[in-house]
């Protein structure tokens, strides 16, 4: 049995935040419809965050949308809301990305929707809450990662704000609005009670902070003062960083100052006995390492750090990555196929089960692919029916 089976999300989101969620939903057995706008869909079919595209679309919008059914209607047309309403009335979940106030103006907004199924569970993403002068503001990711401080809290301290390599405040959202939706259906199934879900990507930012931002309220108010040497943590002490090396990179996580100075034999390590200067004078030491980690490749330094038991790794690209045991021994890849045969490789869900992976070979859907299916499993009046009945009113 699939741990959501029978669990029917009805799913207006749009682009990466809600989509990532209702993912999750489908990945753990839900049964997703992803209502789209009739001619042009979810805008992430064509927003394209590369030149990568499949069948026509975007290949984001095949990585973030498999496993679903796509239903295709106008929310401005009165027919189609009408369907649209039917297929509420048997959701356990509806959920939505969109800008406070647009909801309540289509008329799907949770009062409106607890209307129609009073115990349903109602999920909600803004960019920066339903209240406050930035509510109307643009929830776009590059926007939220600046103004949250992750971008400023990113690089050395010379260097540029600088922004994640990934949608990650989306991704945050949407992990944080699918925690909320399977804590309400776990109390819907003890109690038969529904209710409404609120996450803004803001927020999301600001608990993924939450270490630094608690050590910046019990500071004094005094700012994280980033390294201007191979920064990687505003408040770890050195080594912590990416160092260039002969041939590479190598990655130095916390360690014991001395001992690493008498592996790599870098004898100007040993001038600094008190751990207190590991934080005070992180930058000094962590120019002497740059310095002589460039003397020998990243394979020769690991062959000594990594016995002694120093934290420490290799620093990966894609190809790289791929072409590890390590990685191919997690069979994190998985090959999907769309209605019309075109096959995606993408990643699989990464959680386990009891040991067994959660994967569905059914790609993304095409536009308004499912609207005959849903309307007859449904049993849905059709548009012709709703107008009909609409005019004998």
């Amino acid at each position: 049995m699939k741990l959501l089976q029978d669990i029917l999300v009805i799913d207006f989101s749009q682009f990466l935040s809600g989509p990532s969620a209702s993912l999750c939903l489908a990945d753990f057995g839900a049964d997703v419809i992803k209502i789209e706008k009739p001619g042009t869909g979810d805008i992430c079919r064509e927003l394209y965050v590369s030149d990568v595209m499949i069948d026509g679309e975007s290949s984001i919008f095949h990585a973030i949308n498999r496993n679903k059914k796509s239903y295709a209607a106008d929310l401005k047309n009165a027919a189609d809301v009408a369907r649209l309403k039917q297929l509420i009335q048997k959701a356990d979940v509806v959920m939505h990305n969109f800008r406070p106030g647009v909801m309540e103006r289509l008329g799907f907004d949770y009062d409106s929707v607890k209307k129609i199924n009073p115990n349903v569970i109602y999920a909600q993403i803004s960019g920066y809450g339903e209240d406050g002068p930035w509510k109307h503001l643009p929830g776009q990711d590059l926007l939220l990662q600046s103004l949250s401080g992750l971008a400023w809290l990113n690089n050395s301290s010379h260097a540029n704000p600088t922004p994640m390599g990934v949608s990650v405040v989306d991704m945050l959202a949407g992990a944080h609005v699918a925690q909320g939706i399977m804590a309400l259906l776990y109390r819907k199934g003890v109690t038969g009670e529904g209710g409404s879900i609120q996450v803004s990507m803001l927020e999301s930012a600001l608990d993924f902070q939450f270490e630094v931002l608690t050590c910046y309220f019990n500071d004094g108010g005094q700012l994280p003062q980033r390294s201007a040497v191979n920064s990687g943590h505003a408040y770890v002490a050195a080594p912590y960083g990416i160092y260039k090396t002969k041939d590479d990179y190598i990655a130095l996580a916390m360690a014991d100052i001395l001992q690493l100075g008498d592996l790599i034999g870098c004898d100007d390590l040993a001038a600094f006995t008190d751990r207190k200067d590991w934080f005070e004078k992180r930058d000094e030491i962590k120019t002497c390492l740059a310095h002589h980690l460039l003397h020998h490749t990243t394979t020769h330094w690991l062959e000594i750090l990594e016995p002694a038991g120093v934290w420490c790794s290799k620093v990966l690209d894609y190809e790289q990555l791929t072409s590890e045991e390590g990685y191919q021994a997690l069979n994190m890849e998985v090959v999907v196929k769309t209605s019309n045969g075109i096959s995606v490789k993408t990643t699989r869900c990464p959680v386990r089960v009891d040991g067994e992976l959660l994967v569905n070979e059914r790609g993304a859907p095409a536009l308004g692919e499912h609207n005959s299916e849903i309307d007859e499993l449904f049993e849905i009046a059709s548009k012709k029916e709703i107008v009909d009945l609409n005019s004998s009113i």
